[in-house]
C-alpha cells in the first residue's frame, strides 16, 4: 500500500492559555484553524512549577465538541456543573463529551500545587458531528494502566483510540478516531497503518526525527506537525541514531460539515453560536 502523501507542515506556535499556562500549539492559529475533525491541539508546557505557583483553566464553559486531556507528568482536578469531579494523574486520560453544554475547570490537584512540580500533556478538541452536538455531556477518564500498550521493534506505543498492531483502544468516541503516543528508541523504524479517507497528522513534541512519505524522506524538528489528508497508506517514522524520539498521532474521519465557532463553543451555524451565549448566560449549562 505505501506511504501517505505529505500534504504539508507547520512549526507549533508558543502562547499562553486557561489561567496563564504556557502552550504549544500547531492550530487554531490565524492562518489554520482547524484539521477536520480537530479543532484545538494544545501541548501543555512542560514548565516547572513552584510549590504554590501552578496554574490551570478556571470554570468555563463548552458546548458542541469533545475536550481531550492527556497527562504525561503533573496532576489536574476536573469539577463540572454536572456535579462530576475528578483526578488525572501522569499518563491518564479524560475525555470529555461536553455535547449540549456544561461549566468546567481544570486545575492543579491540592497535592500537586502544595509540591510543585512538572506539568506537561496535551488538551485536544475533537468536533462533534452536527446530530450529536446536542448530546449529553459524558466523560471517560483513564489512569495510565488501563489504556493500552504495544511494543513492535524497539517502538511502544500506547493506544488510545483506535487500534495498532493488533491492540485495540478501550476509550470509544463519537466521532471515528486513532490516537496514539509513539516512543521510538535510537535508530528505531515504524510503519503506522492508519484508516484509508482519515485525515492525519503526526506532532513531534520530543526530538526531531524523519517521517517518510511516498515520496521522499523529510526531517523534522520538534514542534513541527505533519499533516496528511484523507488518502491511504501508512505513517513511516525513524528516530536517530543518538536518541529517542517521541510522537503524537492523531487522525480521524472528516466531518465535512460547517464549523462556527467562539471562544468555548463550536456549533455549524452563527445563529446556534448566539444561542450558546444566551444559554450560558441564564445559567443554562448551570454552575460549579
Amino acid at each position: 500500500m505505501g506511504f501517505r502523501r505529505i500534504t504539508g507542515t507547520r512549526i507549533a506556535e508558543k502562547t499562553i492559555e486557561g489561567g496563564g499556562f504556557p502552550v504549544r500549539r500547531p492550530f487554531p492559529v490565524p492562518q489554520f484553524s482547524y484539521w477536520d475533525p480537530f479543532l484545538l491541539l494544545d501541548e501543555m508546557g512542560p514548565v516547572i512549577y513552584e510549590p504554590g505557583k501552578a496554574i490551570g483553566a478556571p470554570d468555563h464553559p463548552h458546548r458542541g465538541f469533545e475536550t481531550v486531556t492527556y497527562l504525561l507528568s503533573g496532576e489536574m482536578e476536573h469539577r463540572d456543573s454536572w456535579g462530576h469531579a475528578g483526578k488525572l494523574k501522569e499518563g491518564g486520560i479524560q475525555w470529555m463529551t461536553a455535547g449540549a453544554g456544561l461549566v468546567h475547570s481544570e486545575l492543579p490537584s491540592s497535592d500537586f500545587q502544595s509540591r510543585g512540580g512538572r506539568m506537561h500533556g496535551f488538551q485536544i478538541w475533537v468536533n462533534l458531528p452536527r446530530d450529536k452536538k446536542l448530546i449529553s455531556p459524558n466523560y471517560q477518564e483513564m489512569d495510565s494502566s488501563e489504556l493500552p500498550t504495544v511494543e513492535k521493534d524497539g517502538v511502544w506505543a500506547k493506544v488510545i483510540a483506535g487500534d495498532l498492531w493488533g491492540t485495540n483502544a478501550v476509550i470509544q468516541t463519537q466521532t471515528p478516531i486513532v490516537f496514539f503516543h509513539l516512543k521510538l528508541s535510537p535508530g528505531s523504524y515504524a510503519e503506522v497503518p492508519v484508516p484509508k479517507g482519515y485525515n492525519i497528522l503526526t506532532y513531534p513534541f520530543v526530538g526531531g526525527g524523519t517521517v517518510i512519505d511516498s515520496d521522499a524522506e523529510h526531517d523534522l524538528e520538534e514542534g513541527e506537525t505533519v499533516y496528511y489528508q484523507g488518502g491511504e497508506g501508512s505513517i513511516g517514522l525513524r528516530a536517530p541514531e543518538n536518541f529517542a524520539w517521541e510522537v503524537l498521532i492523531l487522525g480521524g474521519q472528516p466531518l465535512n460539515e460547517p464549523v462556527a465557532r467562539y471562544g468555548p463553543f463550536v456549533m455549524t451555524t452563527p445563529q446556534e453560536i448566539q444561542q450558546a451565549f444566551e444559554d450560558y448566560s441564564e445559567g443554562k449549562m448551570g454552575k460549579i
